[in-house]
Order: C-alpha cells, then sequence, then structure tokens
C-alpha cells in the first residue's frame, strides 16, 4: 500500500482559493494514478479529480471542471488540487487516494489507498 498524508485544508470565503497537497510514501509513487475525493455531512463520498502517473492524463467531476486542477511533482511525491473559484457547495473533508483499480474510475472502492482527509469549509 500507499501511505498518503493530505494538508491545505482551511476555512475561506466564496470565490476564493485553496491548494490542497497530498504527500506519499511507500510503493513506487511516479507509477501509479492518484485521485482525490471528498466528503460532505450526511453524503457519500464523491470523486473530485484523477491524475495518471506519468501525469500527463487528468479527469475531472463535471462540478468541478474549470475550477480545480490536480497536478504532481513526481520528485517530491505529492499531488496537488488547486481549487479556485470556491463554492459554498465545496465545503467537505477533501481524501487523496491511490491504488486507482482501473484508470477513468470514479468509485471510491476502486481505490485501495487513502489519505486521513483534510477539512475545507468554504463561508458564503
Amino acid at each position: 500500500q500507499v501511505q498518503l498524508v493530505e494538508s491545505g485544508g482551511g476555512l475561506v470565503q466564496a470565490g476564493g482559493s485553496l491548494r490542497l497537497s497530498c504527500a506519499a510514501s511507500g510503493r513506487t509513487f511516479s507509477r501509479i494514478a492518484m485521485g482525490w475525493f471528498r466528503q460532505a455531512p450526511g453524503k457519500e463520498r464523491e470523486f473530485v479529480a484523477a491524475i495518471s502517473g506519468g501525469g500527463r492524463n487528468t479527469y475531472y467531476a463535471d462540478s468541478v471542471k474549470g475550477r480545480f486542477t490536480i497536478s504532481r511533482d513526481s520528485g517530491k511525491i505529492t499531488v496537488y488540487l488547486q481549487m479556485n473559484s470556491l463554492r459554498a457547495e465545496d465545503t467537505a473533508v477533501y481524501y487523496c487516494a491511490a491504488d486507482m483499480k482501473s484508470w477513468g474510475s470514479t468509485w471510491p472502492e476502486d481505490f485501495g489507498s487513502w489519505g486521513q482527509g483534510t477539512q475545507v469549509t468554504v463561508s458564503s
């Protein structure tokens, strides 16, 4: 398994920005696809974005397209989620995930490793 630690969450006003980081350790990080999910109170965990092992390919949930950007720095074994134009509905605990079963998946069940999560709160 891969060990994942998220950071960068916090409180921000609507329209603002935050950048989340996910530091990975364990197996060869640069070869594995990574993803971000989020879970709001009373709701199921939902897919946000994913990036391929080489960093060339990404895909996003429709709700964040054009506002969020996922990237990775293999040298520093870190994946980032840049979140712009934040909305109140983006408020959630954000989780980093790895060990994806198949590229293109948006199901939490298809990811085998998870971080502990970081809280993002957007005030309206």
